[in-house]
């Protein structure tokens, strides 16, 4: 007789590796090149008017390349209130873009604030040149509206589109936060031109003044964005954006509500796999993903344990379709904290328990990527 051995199915966890970012940086941003190259942008200096520095890494984050400063103004970036810095995407052919706000002595200058009566901070961008040895100079990208606040951000595809986006106000809109809105400036020739910045979306929901945004450009071409609105002030509620032609329309949709009256200086981020594109947010304290299904994002998963202090969320995905989510607990303004993380199967549930390391430095969060091995590392 021959007998049949049963074991229990056993949910095993997966590998994640946790590194700090080269030469004590901080506000890392993390993507993965086609052959598998890490590129890694990070923000150092003074807070009020550092540098971004882009490196790379072959041996998945043992070692870096040599730093390339990315701001051809040294002391151009900003790192305060750490939704502001700098922000990467891969674009057609491999090239790197980023885009930042500027600092307050910044160039070139922001456009005029009517409301404050003095020019503002300018939303920058550069690329890496076409020999790949060093970044462009920087340009402004705001021409027709004032008021940056809340973190920009940028999305790139491997067609030569770039977008650049930030929210902020043009001459005679409504006053204070209502009167904010998503703003989307387009380049269709990989960041050599850009054309005036057009609103996204003509819904009026407002902004929340110093909340970021995300962007996100999929494989097939579809535009995303997240932000977190201001209406009538207390209904800081987090909107998707989505565009199926190259950002020149957007269909949007309400994902979350939150009441608060006070502006909670929350970040989002993106990521995709299989065609898939998934996007995460914080709310009341609490970080939730989501998977973007037409123009909604249905069904938020929580991190597990009890939502409080929990900010910063960033997102990777694996091939096996494991998702990992990271963010930071117990940072707030000119304060540190810890990172924490959760990986999650494919329907959602966690495998194994949450891990956890101190030490992440003021102003700062982690990046997460996943690894050609089905394992996760994040930067921070």
């Amino acid at each position: 007789m021959k007998w049949l051995l049963l074991l229990p199915l056993m949910a095993f966890a997966t590998d994640v590796q946790v590194l700090r970012v080269p030469d004590g940086g901080i506000q890392p941003q993390v993507l993965v090149e086609a052959n598998g190259t890490v590129d890694l942008l990070y923000f150092s200096g003074d807070a009020k008017n550092g540098d971004l520095f882009f490196v790379r890494s072959a041996d998945r984050g043992k070692t870096f390349s040599p730093p390339l400063r990315v701001n051809s103004q040294a002391g151009s970036a900003f790192a305060i209130g750490t939704i502001r810095g700098g922000q990467m995407a891969l674009g057609a052919n491999g090239r790197v873009h980023v885009a930042w706000n500027g600092s307050g002595v910044a160039l070139p200058l922001g456009p005029l604030n009517p409301e404050a009566g003095q020019t503002g901070s300018p939303m920058l961008y550069t690329r890496l040149n076409d020999r790949g040895d060093a970044f462009e100079p920087q340009r402004n990208l705001m021409q027709k509206t004032f008021g940056l606040d809340g973190g920009g951000t940028l999305a790139a595809d491997d067609r030569g589109n770039v977008f650049v986006g930030w929210h902020g106000k043009q001459a005679g809109a409504a006053e204070g936060e209502a009167g904010r809105q998503v703003w989307i400036a387009a380049s269709h020739d990989s960041g050599k031109t850009f054309a005036r910045e057009a609103s996204a979306w003509s819904e009026a929901t407002g902004a929340c003044g110093c909340c970021g945004m995300a962007m996100f450009a999929a494989h097939d071409g579809t535009l995303f964005a997240l932000y977190r609105s201001a209406t009538e002030n207390v209904h800081r509620d987090i909107y998707v954006l989505v565009s199926k032609d190259h950002g020149n329309s957007f269909a949007g949709s309400l994902v979350q509500r939150w009441e608060i009256n006070a502006c909670p200086m929350s970040s989002m981020s993106f990521a995709e796999q299989a065609g898939t594109t998934f996007a995460t947010w914080e709310t009341g304290g609490q970080v939730y993903y989501g998977k973007v299904s037409g123009s909604a994002i249905k069904q938020p998963i929580a991190a597990p344990g009890e939502g409080k202090g929990r900010k910063h969320p960033r997102i990777a995905v694996n091939g096996r379709g494991e998702i990992l989510l990271a963010w930071t607990e117990g940072t707030a303004w000119q304060r540190g904290g810890s990172l924490a993380w959760q990986v999650f199967d494919a329907l959602g549930k966690p495998i194994g328990e949450k891990g956890a390391t101190p030490g992440v430095p003021t102003w700062s969060f982690g990046a997460a990527t996943a690894r050609a091995d089905g394992g996760f590392t994040i930067f921070y």
